[in-house]
């Protein structure tokens, strides 16, 4: 049986360092395109297994681009400058990165090919307060980084063999580790400080492990039929949470974390909304890690995370 080649760009990151491993144990031949700007090292334990390749190269770079779209199958461009703040930071090279690449993407992938793609839940910015956002409810992104991941799924939806997966606030530990995601930090920062000062405690977000995101691409590619031509929302249902309920779980775990919420300042996100996952799930999909698992994992792996940055910024 032929070995399903996938290239997957910025898969040396948050969740392609999760990803790629997962896909290797599930016998696909993976291609990773990575500019490593964060200089990680997270798939260097994978460099021995035969199935795995390594570019070494910038998404925008097209002629590379070109050469690893045409050797693959499945294509799951993951490259890009992740999050509001990251993308307030540098706003050009933020919609270089992920708008402009993907355009020029989209444009090289077949219509034989298929292609699997995180977009956000970020794009329902301001979600009725008693109501839940579907997949088909109006999009108001905030957010630079929201506002480019809407114009590519857009695009994205054009091709014949696309799926596009609305992913929610991920958490949990990655080889490539993100300590500035809001459940790691909030975790972080109650182990390390002891407390934190919440602002605009209430605004509302849903969270999803990130290894059931790994879940969520492999259940894409098995029973692809049923995902073709289709936009999921991809997050744990019970994990509609906001700033201050995430807080009271952290402290039913970390006794002593004291939060406090401040009536001045404003959160830089102002994303507030909760998320209906039910069309994924009727497919199959279950995530299989909760909120308190993350906690538990963050606080396990402290150690090795307390001497060394680990976010995008």
């Amino acid at each position: 049986m032929k070995t399903v080649k996938v290239l997957i760009t910025g898969g040396a990151g948050y969740i392609g360092s999760v990803l790629v491993h997962r896909m290797l144990e599930s016998g696909y031949e993976v291609t990773v395109l990575d500019n490593l700007m964060y200089r990680q090292s997270s798939l260097t334990h994978l460099i021995s297994h035969k199935n795995f390749n390594f570019r070494y190269g910038d998404v925008r770079n097209l002629e590379l681009l070109k050469e690893l779209v045409n050797k693959n199958d499945i294509i799951i461009p993951l490259a890009a400058i992740v999050g509001a703040p990251a993308c307030s930071k540098d706003p050009i090279l933020a919609s270089s990165i992920n708008k402009n690449s993907v355009f020029e993407l989209l444009k090289l992938v077949h219509e034989s090919q298929l292609i699997l793609m995180p977009t956000t839940n970020s794009a329902y910015g301001k979600g009725p307060k008693d109501g839940f956002c579907d997949e088909n409810s109006p999009l108001n992104p905030i957010s630079l980084y929201a506002r480019d991941k809407v114009l590519v799924e857009q695009r994205l939806m054009e091709h014949s063999n696309a799926v596009s997966f609305r992913l929610a606030t991920a958490f949990g530990v990655s080889p490539r580790m993100r300590l500035d995601l809001l459940l790691n930090d909030f975790t972080f920062r109650a182990a390390k400080d002891g407390f934190i000062v919440v602002f605009e405690g209430q605004y509302r977000r849903n969270f999803i492990h990130v290894d059931d995101i790994a879940s969520a691409f492999l259940l894409g590619i098995t029973c692809f039929d049923q995902f073709r031509g289709e936009i999921f929302n991809v997050g744990l249902s019970e994990a509609n949470l906001n700033k201050i309920e995430l807080c009271k779980i952290i402290k039913s775990i970390v006794p002593n974390f004291v939060y406090l919420e401040s009536e001045f300042g404003a959160d830089p996100d102002q994303r507030d909304y909760l998320v209906s996952n039910k069309k994924i799930e009727a497919l199959g999909f279950s995530p299989q890690k909760s909120v308190e698992f993350g906690i538990h994992e963050i606080l396990k792996a402290f150690p090795f995370f307390s001497h060394t940055p680990h976010n995008n910024l």
